[in-house]
């Protein structure tokens, strides 16, 4: 997925919706490795389908756009969407990296990072696992999605639509606590790559071809 990403960045061509739905494995073969759950005395004993063969092939160019100045308009699928695309800062490749930070933490939790169908909502999500927004990225916005900032700030919790949206964010761990909860081994590292690729400027996030030569890509070579 990554090499995908570096291959059409150096095309000069940004996807634009990345997500799970458009990566398919090249082969269905997979072989059943058994996982143990409960205690000593009483373990119930279920499997789960490994793939054979990680090599993918990434669909669905439909979306697919060469960088211009001044894209604005809204691209990706919203659970991968960046920051800069939803408060219309414009976009560019980094878009395309944050969807695949996205699908990182999926692959790692089985679930959707961010599980939401509404823009105020979805920032404050993004607060809550990563951390406050740059004051420089709240500057930028323009009056187009100035209802979502307010007086230097993300205009939450005063401008949630109800309770449950509210309950939605507050349920969200911090990204650290979030991926050590799945991963056993080399989480540091995994953390600090998805930290590189999730970051609010896209100015300062990762390219494809930096995250490939993470160690957390390095050492599984």
């Amino acid at each position: 997925m990554t090499k995908v990403a570096i291959v059409m960045h150096d095309l000069r061509m940004i996807h634009t919706d990345l997500k799970p739905e458009n990566i398919l494995l090249v082969s269905s073969d997979y072989v059943k490795i058994p996982e143990y759950k409960g205690s000593r005395l009483q373990r119930d004993v279920c499997y789960k389908r490994v793939p054979k063969s990680s090599a993918i092939k990434v669909i669905d160019f439909g979306s697919t756009t060469y960088e211009r100045q001044d894209q604005t308009y809204i691209v990706s699928t919203r659970h991968y969407r960046a920051p800069e695309v939803i408060l219309g800062l414009g976009w560019s490749y980094p878009c395309d990296v944050w969807s695949v930070g996205c699908i990182i933490v999926e692959l790692c939790t089985g679930e959707a990072l961010f599980q939401t169908h509404e823009n105020l909502e979805h920032l404050a999500m993004m607060e809550r696992v990563l951390g406050p927004f740059p004051q420089q990225m709240l500057k930028k916005v323009d009056r187009h999605s100035e209802k979502y900032v307010r007086r230097g700030r993300l205009d939450w919790p005063d401008g949630a639509t109800s309770r449950d949206s509210l309950k939605a964010v507050l349920k969200l761990p911090r990204l650290q606590n979030l991926i050590m909860q799945h991963v056993d081994h080399s989480a540091g590292e995994l953390i600090n790559m998805v930290q590189g690729l999730l970051r609010f400027d896209p100015s300062e996030r990762i390219t494809a071809r930096e995250a490939l030569r993470h160690p957390f890509f390095a050492r599984r070579r």
